[in-house]
């Protein structure tokens, strides 16, 4: 394909989308001209590829003419670059979600989502390279991925960039989820949105917006997000815009990360919920202790059967619900117990908070409140309820809101380390020895003990099985009252402190 060729094909491509209209060709035609500095046309034939090739070809004359330089940030910036050329303008797109709106918020958003994933916005050829596989546990189907798009962070770079200023180029757009995203050029360290569009929506009396996660984790990943720079929290009026958020789009759950370091998600300075499509395991997880509270004998109330500590509550009235919520809201920032070693604060320190999960299930409303605490010691500096250190070699990163309801997002080192791992345990080799995979020789040995014999066949679905059951046991860690007779009692101690 030459790159008059790839010009033609990524019009056709947008015309027979939909981003772009028949009317629109020689336009569009122009806007790429000029994007890949060539003045003229020369003839091309448009070819029956698939996007990421067409792009390629592009990507590949635009570099070997000097139009830009080498790398995949160079590449990314000037690939959404030439996406927009396609794009209709943010108002087009809000006027035909909205007009499919008025017929069903499901076409609404089906729509939507397919046009977020046809501007390239979301990476289709990128997200199937994500490794994905289900493991079953005690507390049912676990969903493992390995992630190929996003690095992994660092919990303690995450609690520093809460507090951070921005400064100098850094100051527009403030972060990644602000408004003014959409349609930015970015930069070197701040992605391309030129090809993002949000639909706006008014949330407890407030502008906000939703959009799709560019990384797509689970089906119909969406971000609804403050219009406003303003950090996480969790209160109240976070409650009522979960439930707002719902009514709008019953089809979907929403849930919000924590607001406090180490329980909270990498990004704690601009209030934000995530939601979708998807049936998490812990939706389909039991209550397996009926609560009662007093002056709430309208709401259905209970412990769910899940690794972590969660209360749902469910009933047909919102306003009811949030105010229970409240209450165990309220309880849980100034409960203490020692003997479950559970700290409001320490040295003025605030420990204790909840990350929210609400999703319409039939006539009801229900929200998931898991109990959060970040507190640290000197034997468990990233946090004691938080991945332990023996599990570091698999996950260290935060356990945010899509992890706690059963959906371990590994980091994309796996992916070279199970295959290494896999091909000594096969061979008998040393772990120890290769500097790339000894962190994981104790876990292996642990493991390695359950099974007869390992092989090369039935290797790579033994380290998957076990990687989940390790995430499993993370959950459990994460989990503020023990899986044990005496952390239910412990659990019921503090439902019964609820006033």
């Amino acid at each position: 394909m030459t790159t008059f060729d790839a010009i033609v094909s990524l019009v056709e491509y947008g015309v027979k989308t939909g981003l772009c209209a028949d009317a629109d060709r020689i336009y569009a035609t122009n806007l790429i001209l000029d994007c890949m500095k060539l003045d003229t046309l020369e003839t091309g034939v448009a070819a029956d590829a698939p996007l990421e090739e067409i792009l390629k070809t592009l990507l590949d004359d635009a570099r070997a003419r000097g139009v830009i330089e080498d790398g995949i940030a160079a590449s990314d910036l000037f690939d959404t670059r030439l996406m927009n050329c396609l794009m209709p303008r943010p108002s087009e797109v809000r006027e035909t979600f909205f007009a499919l709106y008025e017929k069903s918020p499901k076409e609404a958003t089906d729509w939507y989502y397919k046009f977020s994933q046809d501007s390239d916005y979301i990476r289709r050829y990128r997200i199937r390279n994500d490794i994905k596989w289900v493991t079953k546990t005690e507390y049912g189907d676990i969903d493992i991925t390995i992630n190929l798009s996003k690095p992994e962070k660092d919990p303690k770079a995450i609690a520093a960039a809460r507090t951070a200023k921005p400064t100098g180029s850094t100051a527009y757009p403030k972060c990644l989820l602000c408004p003014q995203n959409e349609g930015y050029a970015g930069r070197l360290n701040h992605p391309a949105r030129e090809n993002h569009r949000v639909i706006p929506l008014t949330i407890d009396g407030g502008a906000w917006f939703v959009q799709y996660s560019p990384y797509v984790y689970y089906n119909e990943h969406c971000i609804a997000f403050n219009g406003e720079h303003v950090p996480m929290v969790i209160d109240r009026s976070a409650f009522r815009k979960l439930f707002d958020f719902v009514k709008l789009f019953p089809h979907y759950f929403i849930g919000s990360n924590a607001d406090l370091p180490i329980v909270g998600g990498s990004i704690l300075t601009h209030e934000h919920f995530q939601g979708g499509g998807y049936e998490f395991a812990m939706a389909k997880a039991p209550v397996e202790k009926a609560l009662r509270f007093d002056g709430y004998d309208d709401i259905k109330a209970g412990i769910v059967k899940w690794p972590m500590s969660v209360i749902r509550l469910s009933g047909k009235d919102t306003d009811r619900i949030v105010d229970l919520a409240d209450k165990i809201l309220l309880a849980w920032r100034a409960y203490t117990d020692e003997e479950a070693f559970i700290f409001a604060e320490t040295d003025g320190t605030p420990h204790n908070t909840i990350t929210p999960i609400a999703r319409k299930r039939g006539e009801d409303f229900e929200i998931d409140l898991v109990l959060r605490n970040n507190i640290t010691t000197e034997q468990y500096p990233d946090g004691v309820y938080h991945a332990h250190p023996e599990h570091h070699h698999l996950k260290r990163e935060n356990i945010g809101l899509i992890e706690v309801m059963g959906l371990a997002v590994l980091p994309s080192r796996l992916k070279t380390e199970m295959a290494a791992l896999a091909d000594a345990i096969v061979g008998g080799k040393d772990i120890t020895a290769d500097p790339l995979i000894e962190k994981h020789a104790a876990w292996v040995k642990e493991f390695s003990a359950k099974y007869e014999k390992i092989d090369r066949t039935n290797v790579d679905q033994i380290l998957r099985d076990e990687i989940g059951l390790v995430f499993s046991q993370i959950l459990e860690q994460c989990g503020v009252f023990a899986r044990t007779p005496e952390g239910m009692k412990q659990f019921e101690r503090f439902a019964g402190s609820v006033k």
